[in-house]
């Protein structure tokens, strides 16, 4: 798919995200903005997913470990087919499966996340679990710039490349922002 309609279909997204947020009164907007043009160009063009086969068995997983950016994860899971659209109108809504974190009762969610630097010690475990039982899946996680202060990140960095996982890949959405502040003056990151 070419840049300029992935481009499309990433502020379209952002569209759906903002509605859900302003709807719901709830909600992080600045994580689900950045990270929509990595969700956009995954689950269009990168991903092998089928989304009417939500647990095909050589799916490739991804896992969003900047938990708190769900408003963006949901606009494209919906819009892909894993969910109906009109369910983005539950979202944070008392008895919705669309709760402010990812949720694995979401078809296509893989698992639940929230508490940052969990995705890629998940993601290690996933890929590791794919070589070793010889399965064609790929493990995409994708974090915060944030959370690359827990250590449990480089833990499994480490690890991941201790076992050769090829098939593991780790997307940092770089924004420079943190709950509490740039992330330049809370944990300077550079030279990232």
């Amino acid at each position: 798919m070419d840049a300029k309609t992935l481009q499309t279909i990433a502020n379209q997204r952002r569209a759906d995200a903002i509605t859900m947020i302003h709807r719901a009164g709830t909600g992080h907007t600045g994580g689900s903005m950045s990270s929509l043009d990595i969700l956009t160009v995954l689950y269009y063009d990168v991903l092998n997913v089928r989304p009417r086969e939500p647990r095909w068995p050589d799916r490739d997983r991804f896992l969003l470990s900047k938990g708190h950016s769900v408003e963006g994860y949901l606009a494209v899971l919906a819009d892909r087919g894993f969910i109906e659209k009109s369910e983005l109108r539950t979202f944070s809504q008392e008895g919705s499966r669309l709760i402010g974190h990812p949720n694995n009762a979401v078809p296509g969610v893989e698992v639940c996340t929230g508490a940052l630097g969990h995705g890629l010690p998940v993601g290690v475990g996933s890929a590791l679990a794919a070589k070793r039982l010889t399965q064609p899946y790929r493990v995409f996680v994708l974090m915060g710039d944030g959370e690359q202060a827990e250590g449990s990140v480089w833990e499994a960095a480490m690890a991941a490349a201790n076992f050769k996982l090829d098939n593991l890949y780790a997307v940092i959405d770089r924004n420079g922002l943190q709950i509490s502040g740039g992330t330049e003056s809370v944990m300077a990151l550079e030279n990232f």
